[in-house]
């Protein structure tokens, strides 16, 4: 099968198509024939591995541990592992697995659950690692009700326009902060009001939110805290920037050290890939209360090409790898 793989850390330039054996299917597993992947900034930190500390959680400390990068997927089964019971051949699924740039992959059957009918792959492929990000940092870290003002940064992003539209079913009034040329995507999620932060400045004193989601990875917390209510939530969403061992990571540490001594709550985001948590994405979807924002299309030759798009850091809803 053809595979983007990478044998050493660095920049996109490390990413080669090349015929490799598809892999095993385990016992817990099903292998799948990839119609979709998309990718994320997660999959370009893992490339560079940078911030370093990644590579002391698994990724590999001079190489990477797994060769070929992509999380995100949607595809169809094509063979199942023998305690596999909830999947059989040829069904559409969708959700997370280990090497997604690639015509076959393997997954294990609590990481994807079934494609919404009314979704095509790519759409699909496109929701699972923003799509919950977004969900656990609005209901779990940040703890949204009903009628609550929420500040979205990078609202035109990936995550940013799930949590635009998430925040809107929860029955929020919803902000959303964006430069100029997503202006007009961000309204079109539903948002009560966009800002452009290249002519407005969210944190002037005039404005107050009681939850608060950073996307965008590099503001002060000091600037954030002025936009919080005096009992406010603000939930950091990954974290760019900063040097190579942590690369922004830091403002998530001391966000956690500062809040136990603040009025306001100050937290950072892990999040989890939940079976759960996804058909819950897919329900929203299927009722039309949910739609990706597909920004840009390559085809697995192209990955590199989109790992370098994404380092620009300005992308437009989801990049998604066509197969």
């Amino acid at each position: 099968m053809k595979a983007v793989v990478q044998d050493a850390y660095g920049s996109a330039d490390v990413l080669e198509v090349r015929d490799i054996d598809p892999p095993v299917v385990g016992d817990e597993e099903v292998r799948l024939r990839v119609h979709a992947a998309s990718a994320g900034i997660g999959d370009w930190h893992v490339m560079t591995g940078r911030p370093y500390l990644i590579r002391l959680f698994g990724f590999g400390l001079r190489r990477p541990r797994a060769r070929v990068r992509g999380i995100d997927v949607a595809g169809s089964v094509e063979e199942v592992g023998a305690n596999v019971t909830r999947f059989r051949r040829g069904d559409e699924v969708f959700g997370t697995c280990d090497g997604s740039f690639a015509e076959y992959a393997c997954a294990r059957q609590d990481r994807v659950t079934s494609k919404p009918a009314n979704l095509s792959a790519e759409q699909a492929a496109a929701v699972p690692g923003s799509g919950i990000a977004a969900l656990q940092a609005l209901r779990d870290q940040g703890r949204l009700q009903p009628g609550q003002k929420v500040l979205v940064i990078g609202a035109g992003g990936g995550v940013g326009t799930f949590a635009v539209q998430l925040a809107k079913t929860f029955g929020a009034q919803v902000t959303g902060v964006c430069g100029t040329t997503k202006v007009d995507l961000v309204r079109s999620l539903g948002t009560d009001d966009v800002i452009d932060y290249t002519q407005d400045d969210f944190a002037d004193g005039t404005r107050h939110y009681d939850l608060i989601l950073d996307t965008a990875g590099n503001r002060p917390l000091s600037l954030l805290r002025r936009a919080l209510t005096p009992e406010g939530t603000l939930v950091i969403v990954g974290a760019e920037g900063g040097g190579r061992w942590l690369q922004g990571s830091d403002r998530q540490l001391r966000a956690m050290l500062l809040s136990p001594f603040l009025c306001q709550k100050l937290r950072g985001l892990m999040s989890v890939q939940r079976e759960k948590d996804l058909r819950y994405l897919a329900e929203l979807i299927e009722a039309g209360k949910l739609t990706p924002v597909v920004g840009r299309t390559y085809p697995l030759s192209g990955v590199p090409d989109a790992m370098r798009y994404l380092a620009e850091g300005h992308a437009f809803g989801k990049v998604v790898i066509t197969l």
